[in-house]
């Protein structure tokens, strides 16, 4: 399965980085950091539609991506109708790292999440000390264990987290831990199709003072008139953002319709 190669590379990489950087000084510089986060969970929990605009240089789904619009430009773009920007950091599958992070905090005063597989608490202080806003944490990779431990260490860091689901199974163990922000993936991680109903089953099931976030899948209009309904507070857009010259005409466009009335 994808989801399981994947992880196996990360399991690689870490490697590589704590050679690089080890576990004891990672953690003494993130602990040392004296950036103060920007909510994460506030930018997401106004009135209306809050969008998180991504950024990737490729996926499993879409290969590498071509990119039409220069960083800079696109960075601009998002400074001015998202809410709030993720990055991927994963190096084999999403050509991400974390250089490509700082290059984007540098530039932007949105706040930021790292988009990663995270498995270790190194990726973790390793987030903190490169100035993520907010982590993301995938059940689907995690014991429970690990999910408390590693929710836990990042609210303490002062960053908050995306608690990423994909079933019914992985959402009653996300909500043991009554987390502020829950994403439901509506890509099956596993072999990557998409099913949106994935927002709708499962929108039920979480308590109306936790953000829902809806990631994946979304493309036209009538995506986010069906997410209207799924009463989502908040969108990841990932490639229709990238392949768009004009994202921020996507993204003003879409809260437009969302704010309609059904």
């Amino acid at each position: 399965m994808i989801l399981d190669t994947i992880v196996e590379d990360k399991k690689r990489r870490l490697m590589e980085h704590k050679a690089a950087v080890s576990e004891e000084e990672m953690r003494r510089m993130a602990l040392a950091s004296g950036r103060k986060s920007i909510s994460f969970h506030d930018a997401l929990a106004k009135e209306g539609l809050s969008i998180i605009g991504e950024l990737k240089k490729a996926s499993p789904s879409m290969g590498k991506i071509a990119m039409t619009m220069k960083l800079t430009d696109r960075i601009d773009d998002y400074n001015n109708s998202v809410d709030a920007i993720s990055c991927l950091t994963e190096e084999d599958h999403f050509l991400g790292n974390v250089e490509y992070f700082r290059q984007i905090r540098d530039i932007t005063p949105l706040p930021m999440i790292r988009k990663d597989f995270i498995i270790d608490a190194y990726q973790i202080y390793e987030a903190k000390v490169i100035g993520a806003d907010c982590i993301l944490l995938i059940a689907a990779i995690l014991t429970d264990e690990q999910m408390k431990e590693f929710y836990e260490l990042a609210y303490s860091l002062g960053m908050d987290v995306l608690l990423e689901v994909h079933d019914e199974e992985e959402m009653e163990r996300a909500l043991r831990l009554h987390p502020r922000i829950i994403g439901v993936n509506n890509r099956n991680l596993k072999d990557f199709t998409i099913a949106l109903e994935n927002t709708m089953r499962l929108r039920p099931m979480v308590p109306d003072d936790t953000i829902f976030v809806s990631e994946s899948g979304v493309t036209t209009g009538e995506h986010i008139r069906f997410l209207q309904q799924c009463r989502v507070d908040a969108l990841l857009i990932g490639g229709a953002f990238m392949l768009s010259d004009h994202p921020r005409e996507l993204a003003g466009e879409w809260k437009v319709i969302y704010s309609r009335e059904i």
